[in-house]
Order: C-alpha cells, then sequence, then structure tokens
C-alpha cells in the first residue's frame, strides 16, 4: 500500500472515504514564532475568535475540496517545475471577520500559482479558481480591534509546494502533508 493511500480515511466497511485537500506553501519555523507572538498579543488585547493553530499556518494556492484520492493531483503536479522564491508579510488584511497576514506578492509566487493551477486545468482536477490573494488566515469569527497589534514581520525562501490533507480529529483541525513537489 503506498502513502497516499495509508492516509486516506476510511470508513467502517472499508470504503475510501472523500479527503479534503489543498495546495499550499507551509511556514518556516522561524515564520511561525513571529505568528505565534503576535497571535498571544492578539488575545492580550481582547480580540477573539477562531485562531488558526500554528502547526496549520500556511499560505493556500489552490483549494481543491473533497476527493478520494491524491493520485490524480500527485500526477498533475510531477511536471511542475518553479525556482526558489522570497515570501514576505506586508501587513494585516481582513474579510469580514477573517483575519490574515497579508503577503507581499512577487513574480516567483505568481509564476508558482499559475503553474500549479495550469497543471490541475490540463488534468482536469477541479479547484477553487477564484482570484488568487496571497494571505494567510489567522482568525475566523474575529471580535475585537486587532487595529491596536502591530502585525508580524518576517520573510522566508518558499522551496516547496505541498498536497495537503484536512481532517477534524478529536474536535480540531489538523492538516497533513501528503506529498510536496
Amino acid at each position: 500500500m503506498n502513502r497516499l493511500y495509508d492516509l486516506q480515511r476510511k470508513a467502517p466497511d472499508d470504503k475510501i472515504l472523500p479527503m479534503r485537500l489543498f495546495i499550499a506553501i507551509c511556514l518556516s519555523d522561524q515564520l511561525k514564532k513571529s505568528v505565534t507572538s503576535t497571535l498571544h498579543e492578539l488575545k492580550k488585547a481582547g480580540v477573539t475568535g477562531s485562531y488558526v493553530p500554528t502547526a496549520n499556518l500556511h499560505l493556500t494556492l489552490a483549494f481543491i475540496g473533497e476527493r478520494k484520492n491524491a493520485d490524480e493531483i500527485k500526477e498533475a503536479l510531477a511536471g511542475v517545475k518553479f525556482k526558489p522564491f522570497r515570501l514576505s508579510f506586508s501587513g494585516w488584511g481582513n474579510f469580514g471577520d477573517l483575519l490574515y497576514i497579508d503577503v507581499k506578492g512577487n513574480q516567483g509566487l505568481s509564476a508558482a500559482v499559475k503553474s500549479v493551477r495550469e497543471a490541475l486545468d490540463a488534468a482536469g482536477i477541479r479547484y477553487d479558481a477564484k482570484k488568487f490573494t496571497p494571505h494567510i488566515t489567522l482568525i475566523r469569527k474575529l471580535s475585537g480591534s486587532w487595529k491596536t497589534v502591530r502585525p508580524p514581520k518576517g520573510d522566508m525562501t518558499a522551496d516547496k509546494i505541498s498536497v495537503m490533507k484536512s481532517e477534524e480529529r478529536n474536535g480540531k483541525r489538523v492538516y497533513t502533508e501528503l506529498f510536496s513537489i
């Protein structure tokens, strides 16, 4: 049995259940520490909501959704080539009651997103094709004055793109890397 199959959920009757998948860039440990410090400051400032666990911090390139296996995605992405590029935090942003860190765009990130999405399109793999807005989600169902807290600073070199599985475990959302390019 391959690793992808082992990571798939099985129903009691041994049928494979769909997995919730997305393609992302995972943050470096250094950036996660910077964000964690800022999350503590937001909590001290009385900002409430559903905080994203530090281990789950990432930059989504394409949200795929429910699939029974990831083999087609692995095949589609096998030919994707990209050069390592820099990611930099550039301040706060929000979509209604969702708070995020804005990520400074650059040509390397844009090219990686374009390559990933073109590979998915060529393979006929559906994904959420809305306009790409580079951001790292921090808090959902946000309440409170977050503008009084300084956004985290930092940058990193992105040198791998990961296909991630999202699942609920003991009432918490857990992300697992299935494979990377």
